[in-house]
């Protein structure tokens, strides 16, 4: 009989199969990220084909007419159209099972109110962190994989928060949001159900495909022979040369777009209205354009709507990041890149300032040492993992306690951690450290699992490592009201 206690929530098994779904590998082959491999792979077969189809018509039709030739003419076109259909279809396919993936994701992390939707948000971001491992050797291939679901939340609040604060100037979203106003946008879903849901599939769906999308260029073969190197024996998450660097971005933004509209391309219409059908086929049309609006100007989109993207493609890269300079302890530090990247001009302030309304500087499940508040304990720390977005003061996260008393517990209470308890900051962690060291070991000991593990620990921990504990089915109901 299975362990029911190092078992999964259910909750937690979706979000794993979502990543799996998403850009994961499998025997089924039938990820995003496998499928656009597998375009990429056969295009060249499928030019050929296409080609060489192309030249027999041309070649039958400059001989003279006769009942043979047309015959063959006729043949030609029929084998031509059957292979465009096919190829079609193979389109809509893949387009089709993006489109239930986006579904799926948007309704893990909205509910029925704003403030719903910011709590399955943090749920599902602080989800993947914890089962993202953050030692070891897989941390990069992981973090490579979790990165597009993670971005897509963010985007997804972003837009919320940039419609509320009144910071949408894009042409196509003011349309689809009609006579909503930024006051009214919080409410938008409770007050009109109908229009809100065609805002998702105008906007909120088209948003999620190109976070997805955004990077999927970097599979083709041409990235691939930069990434791994022409023997494909280099570390594909190395620092690239500047030059690999350009010629990089340049093959991804050009073979992304070329996938989005060849590879997934517009819904397929079903049924036999023609006013229907080219109704449905302007408004799929319409969401393409947006989505390869969205993939360009995230290039370089200075103030424009780019940075929808942009911004949570730079968070997602430092807080998942591939990097081997990647370092667990300076996740915090997520915004000090983002307000660099602002005052070169490669993002805008503003959106960075507003994510940061959304996040804090404290990913969520992101773990938490702190000082507790009552005012005769001095002689311990305890743990705490972020849980929440929208902290009163980015340094202030919200947490739900891990321990107490210096013991593991399942349901913890929801707290603010302020400056002044977090041991993540220097003048926090040396008010600390009259504590003797004695004192201190005998704390490790009782919250860490193992002698080994206590070495490689600072003996006054800045944050730990929550991962293991997340392990626990109890520990994962971390959001639960």
């Amino acid at each position: 009989m299975a362990n029911k206690t190092f078992s999964d929530t259910n909750f937690t098994t979706q979000v794993k199969s979502l990543l799996t779904r998403i850009y994961g590998r499998s025997q089924l082959a039938d990820s995003v990220l496998e499928r656009g491999i597998d375009y990429y792979e056969k295009q060249p077969f499928v030019q050929h084909k296409l080609d060489a189809l192309n030249k027999n018509i041309q070649k039958i039709s400059a001989l003279e007419s006769t009942d043979r030739t047309k015959q063959q003419l006729i043949k030609l076109e029929r084998e031509k159209r059957t292979y465009q259909e096919e190829l079609r279809f193979e389109r809509n396919e893949r387009h089709q099972h993006l489109l239930l993936l986006c579904e799926e994701i948007i309704n893990l992390c909205e509910g029925d109110s704003f403030t719903e939707s910011n709590r399955k948000s943090a749920q599902l971001l602080g989800t993947i962190q914890l089962i993202s491992p953050t030692q070891g050797n897989k941390v990069a291939i992981s973090n490579e994989q979790f990165k597009p679901l993670y971005k897509s939340v963010l985007c997804l609040r972003l837009l919320d928060r940039l419609c509320i604060d009144n910071q949408i100037v894009e042409p196509y979203i003011k349309l689809a949001l009609g006579d909503v106003t930024p006051e009214k946008y919080a409410t938008f879903s409770q007050d009109s159900p109908k229009e809100y849901q065609a805002f998702v599939k105008k906007v909120k769906i088209p948003l999620v495909m190109s976070a997805i999308l955004q990077d999927i260029g970097n599979n083709h073969p041409e990235s691939l022979a930069i990434l791994c190197g022409r023997d494909n024996k280099q570390n594909q998450h190395r620092t690239l040369a500047i030059d690999d660097r350009k010629a990089l971005l340049q093959i991804n933004y050009r073979e992304t777009v070329k996938y989005l509209v060849e590879g997934i391309g517009t819904s397929i219409y079903i049924g036999n209205s023609k006013t229907d059908r080219d109704k449905y086929n302007t408004l799929e049309h319409k969401k393409l354009l947006f989505i390869k609006h969205l993939i360009k100007n995230a290039v370089n989109p200075k103030d424009g709507i780019g940075n929808l993207l942009k911004v949570p493609q730079i968070y997602s890269s430092i807080v998942l990041s591939t990097k081997d300079s990647y370092n667990y302890k300076l996740l915090p530090k997520v915004y000090s890149a983002l307000n660099q990247n602002a005052e070169r001009g490669a993002c805008s302030q503003i959106v960075v300032d507003s994510l940061a309304k959304i996040t804090g500087h404290f990913p969520q499940g992101y773990g938490v040492t702190y000082v507790p508040y009552e005012q005769d304990i001095n002689d311990r720390y305890e743990y705490a993992v972020v849980s929440q977005l929208y902290p009163e003061l980015p340094e202030h996260p919200i947490c739900r306690t891990a321990t107490r008393n210096l013991a593991f517990i399942g349901h913890g209470q929801e707290i603010e951690i302020k400056k002044s308890n977090n041991l993540y900051f220097t003048d926090t962690a040396k008010g600390f450290s009259t504590i003797s060291k004695e004192r201190l070991n005998e704390i490790l000991e009782l919250l860490v699992s193992n002698y080994n593990e206590r070495k490689k620990l600072d003996l006054l921990p800045r944050c730990w490592q929550p991962g293991e504990f997340f392990t626990k089915n109890v520990h994962q109901k971390l959001w639960n009201k």
